[in-house]
């Protein structure tokens, strides 16, 4: 099971799982530009529910491309 943390970026989400990657662009997330910021502060400003987007990113994690 993918241990997917709010103080983790999302460069090192997607490094250590890329198929969590759709997440981020179904949901509009900036990868690039914004890929050193922590998740918990990209779910701040995106107005998003953090343990939501942790329990999408994880079942995404958990899921092979």
């Amino acid at each position: 099971m993918a241990n997917i943390t709010g103080e983790m970026t999302i460069n090192e989400v997607i490094n250590k799982h890329p198929e969590t990657m759709k997440v981020f662009n179904k949901r509009n997330v900036d990868s690039c530009c914004g890929g050193a910021q922590s998740l918990k502060v990209v779910a701040a400003v995106a107005g998003v529910d953090l343990d939501a987007l942790l329990a999408e990113l994880t079942a995404a994690a958990g899921k092979k491309s």
